[in-house]
């Protein structure tokens, strides 16, 4: 701490001070408040954070103390879609399908940054447009190979 020569520090209690000379008092207690100013501003998400942990714990606790425990082989067969499963228990999945999910996924986030972009388009002026215009070509050119492989074919 730097202590000027009008208002020097002290570290302890103060009995005889000189008169006209003011004493500046620190101890653990100033330092923990100035920190607990910062985080003043965080307790709040803390305290919030720690009741919904606290909240789903006791509502996960209710659940498991109130319900029925009746064990039944039938209950832990595996089964997709309410469907119970033909044959064996593994079987492989076509390609297409992630495919179709990778596609879906690359457009939904394609709108997602069109969309901020699109409410503030005068504020980016030609370099921004010129931007977006290089980004939406290069997904036409993802959207065009995916096409002339015969991905997007469904049969």
């Amino acid at each position: 701490m730097v202590a000027h020569a009008e208002h020097p520090v002290v570290a302890g209690p103060v009995r005889n001070a000189e008169p006209g000379r003011s004493l500046v008092y620190v101890n653990a207690f100033t330092s923990l408040a100035a920190v607990s100013e910062f985080l003043r501003s965080y307790l709040t998400v803390a305290i919030f954070g720690a009741a919904a942990i606290a909240m789903v714990g006791a509502m996960l606790g209710a659940g498991s103390l109130l319900r029925p425990t009746r064990p039944q082989p039938e209950k832990y067969i595996t089964y997709e879609s309410g469907v119970d499963p033909l044959g064996h228990e593994w079987s492989q999945s076509q390609i297409r399908y992630y495919i179709y999910a990778l596609l879906f996924v690359m457009f939904d986030v394609e709108a997602v940054f069109i969309f901020p972009w699109a409410t503030r388009l005068e504020t980016y002026d030609v370099f921004g447009l010129v931007e977006m215009l290089v980004f939406i070509a290069i997904l036409a050119l993802g959207l065009v190979y995916a096409w002339r492989k015969g991905v997007l074919r469904w049969a």
